[in-house]
């Protein structure tokens, strides 16, 4: 008995529907665990003030550790930022990755260093270290210059780990703004936690684009001047308010930004430190602890989320720009996976490898190709004839009012409560980009995250990209 086209029809308008409705659950329920997490959150912060933490004999040291590639343009102006920060007991470690620009020359005429020599403290593989390098000025005693041969990120981060003497390691951007209060937020729950060893944490990014930055500090937020930085703060506000703060409070975070991120020293290194080669360092690393500590060390653990601003990072502002970065982004992401493939469905992870590890496939690898594959669907059943317009439409009301939602509940969470935009002209503005949103940015997105996984599988790409910056000299007042 032969099956016919419309009883097929039939079959592929049931599971996208089906497909859509899990998915609108589970951000609905990512939702509600997120936006109690935060005011659980803020209601500890009500009666206990981050700054009391300066002045505990607790506070364990922290060492800061930022890859540095061709940053010649504002690699001083960043350093200063960084040791501006409020804390008692912190080292900075630039690594200088090979870089074939004045780098190197500028941090020494800067801040006056002097080759010294180089005595490890851990030993994970990294390309050659051609010097270390500290400042003769007793103001810099705790700034540490790596110079090395250049072998990318992960390399980087782990040559900066070997040379770290603190018990925290806080990996960041080199162009990062941490906010002056980012360290003592992110040393609290290492500090509080009782029941589980925290071997990592991560926090809230922001887009710092045409904001007012002084001193390396962030004075005044404006909302970004160019529609692409516009989308992207938007899309910010989604993933790190609604979706990782969710997944932290459930315990399947399976991604801590590469841009902020604490770790436990003696974990991340006896997990091996970072992949080399990666280019998804920062979800891969994640896997890796989560992967350790349920192996080897065999104890209870958390990484957990902060859901406070804590960095403020410059997003990129043309197509070309964001197409590597979202490209990269996405053959990092199947880089992980496939690295971390036995997590997928496995008791033995818990609640890692049941839900949020099958989830990350299915509804953040598999769901561009899905979509794609309805698209063409969508175009054959017009041509053909099989066109069910009360379908098609109860599907887009379905996903449009899904994603204004999860969009202007996102909104509305970081105005009640951090109101980084007061003015009100701004939030007008979000609100007006996210109904656009579905329609110019996401299919930029979608294209972008198809040609990711083409050439990952099919041209075997592998290398980082070029990632252009203008720096925030523009901003600084």
């Amino acid at each position: 008995m032969s099956i016919t086209f419309v009883e097929i029809n039939h079959v592929v308008e049931v599971v996208f529907l089906v497909i859509l409705l899990v998915i609108v659950f589970s951000y609905a329920v990512l939702a509600v665990v997120s936006i109690a997490a935060i005011r659980k959150h803020q209601r500890k912060n009500r009666y206990q003030s981050v700054e009391d933490l300066l002045s505990s004999k607790y506070l364990p040291g922290i060492s800061i550790v930022a890859p540095a590639y061709n940053e010649g343009l504002t690699i001083v102006e960043n350093v200063r930022s960084i040791l501006s920060l409020s804390y008692s007991d912190f080292e900075i470690i630039i690594v200088n990755d090979g870089s074939k620009d004045d780098s190197l020359q500028k941090l020494t005429e800067a801040f006056s260093l002097a080759k010294v020599r180089n005595m490890p403290v851990a030993d994970i593989p990294t390309q050659e270290i051609r010097g270390i390098y500290k400042s003769r000025n007793l103001a810099y005693s705790h700034l540490i210059v790596v110079d090395k041969e250049n072998g990318g990120k992960a390399d980087a981060l782990n040559a900066g780990v070997n040379q770290s003497t603190k018990k925290l390691v806080l990996c960041m951007d080199v162009d990062c703004i941490i906010e002056p209060d980012g360290l003592l937020k992110l040393v609290r729950p290492f500090l509080e936690e009782t029941k589980r060893r925290v071997v990592a944490v991560g926090g809230v990014i922001r887009v710092v684009n045409s904001c007012e930055v002084k001193s390396g500090k962030v004075t005044q937020v404006n909302l970004p001047n160019g529609w692409l930085e516009r989308f992207q703060v938007l899309e910010y506000f989604r993933v790190f308010t609604l979706t990782r703060m969710g997944w932290a409070h459930m315990r399947g975070l399976l991604l801590i930004s590469g841009a902020l991120g604490m770790f436990d020293k003696e974990i991340l290194i006896k997990a091996g430190g970072y992949t080399p080669n990666i280019v998804g360092e920062d979800m891969e690393v994640v896997l890796k602890l989560h992967r350790y500590m349920r192996e080897v060390a065999k104890e209870k653990y958390s990484i957990g989320f902060i859901p406070d601003p804590l960095c403020w990072t410059e997003v990129p502002n043309t197509a070309k720009v964001l197409n590597r970065q979202r490209n990269r982004w996405s053959r990092g992401f199947i880089e992980s996976i496939l690295e971390h493939k036995r997590m997928f469905f496995n008791p033995k992870y818990g609640f890692v490898g049941l839900v949020s590890f099958p989830y990350a496939v299915f509804f953040e690898w598999m769901l561009a190709p899905i979509e794609v594959f309805g698209y063409v669907y969508f175009a054959y059943c017009i041509y053909s004839g099989f066109f069910n317009l009360p379908y098609f439409l109860l599907l887009f009301v379905l996903v449009y009012s899904y994603f204004m939602m999860v969009t202007l509940l996102s909104i509305l969470s970081e105005e009640l409560v951090y109101h980084n935009y007061n003015k009100k002209i701004d939030l007008v503005k979000l609100m007006l980009i996210a109904m656009v949103e579905p329609f110019f940015y996401h299919p930029l997105n979608l294209y972008w995250t198809i040609k990711g996984n083409f050439d990952y599988f099919v041209r075997g790409k592998r290398e980082w990209g070029k990632m252009d910056r203008r720096g925030f000299d523009e901003n600084i007042i």
